[in-house]
């Protein structure tokens, strides 16, 4: 049924597939929106709280376990019941400790709700498989990396959340972002299906699970999207604070200039994916961990404000061409019964990978006094994934040493 409905003419599905995609980037964009809430209010609360640098790289990073544990039952649950259903629940239940943060008074508390947060950028791992199953494998590429435009809901977070604190208050503009989650929950179950490809897994879940990490095109590519969609949540939630420390800006001009790498980072994600259809993923990541590289290298040594922009957009473009390329690759190699399963895994990965980079900024901050070892870290961890990528997937695909997946 799958083969059959994937040979059909574009234009019979065509749209079908433009308002799944439609709606699964609204989706995505809106959970991120509230995942990313906290970064650019974080000097606030800083303030409010008296916070110490690492208190406050924890609470950037808290909302990314969550976000990244829930992506893989999420996952295997899209596999089960459709992206559909899945998708409209979760958006549902992330405007719980949206309204949460309208109350909280102590860091406590402010931890817990961050982490509950997680639960909006956990949603990515529901749209890949939703959207996948709608398109054919040599358009995959690029439609996921269309998809993957709703990361820009993270620089939605750090444009707005300044402003509506300022005109709404925290209460006002929480209550927004908290309605903006239902109504699109309440849009994607009216008006969303199905791709009529997809058909529900019967494996049960655990079975489901081992046979994703059973599969080494599954770790690589997880190890790759650990990288760099981890360095993309890292700076996206690190950045305005590494601005206001390093170079004094205000904290608007800091979430700004962050709003802005991330939105480079989300522009460039379906480029990435674009180029993986035409030249291979594996030819795009090894360029793009390269500039990464020699990005973190430049910015370590704090330069003027100028080359240390040119720096960090040239890091933002890299990795978001590298975070379409990845999915470029999963959309063709994994097998179709398993994208969502091995989704939540890839998913899962990036988003811890996002995880453990501020925590380790803020403690070399407070040891050291500077950023500069923290991002040589970072540089050394984009030439490891470079060496990685031309390992697994040029020599050892030479050699024969590697599976040959089809979706």
């Amino acid at each position: 049924m799958s083969t059959q409905t994937e040979k059909r003419p574009t234009h019979e599905l065509r749209p079908g597939r433009l308002r799944a995609l439609g709606l699964a980037t609204l989706g995505l964009a809106v959970g991120f929106w509230a995942w990313g809430l906290l970064s650019p209010l974080a000097p606030m609360y800083r303030e409010l709280l008296t916070l110490t640098p690492f208190e406050v790289s924890v609470l950037v990073a808290v909302p990314v376990i969550l976000g990244s544990l829930l992506r893989i039952p999420l996952g295997a649950l899209t596999d089960r019941y459709g992206g559909r259903p899945v998708l409209a629940v979760a958006l549902a239940l992330t405007a719980v400790p949206v309204l949460g943060l309208t109350v909280v008074e102590t860091y406590p508390l402010l931890l817990a709700v961050a982490f509950a947060l997680g639960l909006g950028g956990a949603v990515f791992a529901v749209g890949i498989p939703f959207v996948n199953a709608w398109f054919p494998p040599h358009q995959r590429g690029f439609a996921l990396g269309v998809y993957g435009v709703g990361n820009a809901g993270t620089a939605i977070a750090a444009f707005t959340a300044p402003g509506m604190v300022d005109i709404l208050g925290r209460a006002g503009g929480f209550v927004l972002v908290a309605a903006a989650l239902l109504i699109t929950a309440v849009a994607i179950a009216l008006l969303g299906r199905d791709s009529p490809a997809w058909t529900p897994a019967t494996v049960p879940f655990t079975r489901r699970m081992l046979d994703a990490l059973r599969l080494r095109t599954a770790i690589d590519l997880a190890a790759l999207y650990a990288i760099t969609f981890g360095g993309f949540v890292a700076f996206g939630v690190y950045l305005p604070t590494f601005l206001e420390d390093v170079y004094a800006l205000a904290t608007a001009d800091a979430a700004a200039r962050a709003g802005g790498f991330i939105v480079l980072a989300t522009v460039a994600r379906p480029v990435g994916g674009a180029l993986a259809d035409r030249y291979g993923g594996e030819q795009v990541l090894r360029v793009a961990f390269a500039v990464v590289a020699a990005g973190a290298v430049v910015a370590a040594f704090e330069p003027p404000i100028a080359l240390a922009t040119v720096a960090f957009l040239s890091m933002a473009a890299a990795l978001g061409t590298g975070n379409g390329a990845v999915f470029g690759l999963l959309g063709t190699r994994i097998p179709a019964p398993q994208v969502g399963s091995v989704t939540g895994l890839v998913g899962a990965a990036g988003g811890l990978g996002g995880f453990l980079p501020p925590i380790v900024m803020g403690l070399v901050r407070e040891a050291t006094g500077s950023y500069a070892i923290g991002l040589m870290l970072l540089s050394s961890v984009a030439l490891a994934g470079l060496v990685h990528t031309w390992w697994r997937f040029i020599i050892a695909e030479r050699l024969g040493l590697s599976e040959t997946s089809s979706s």
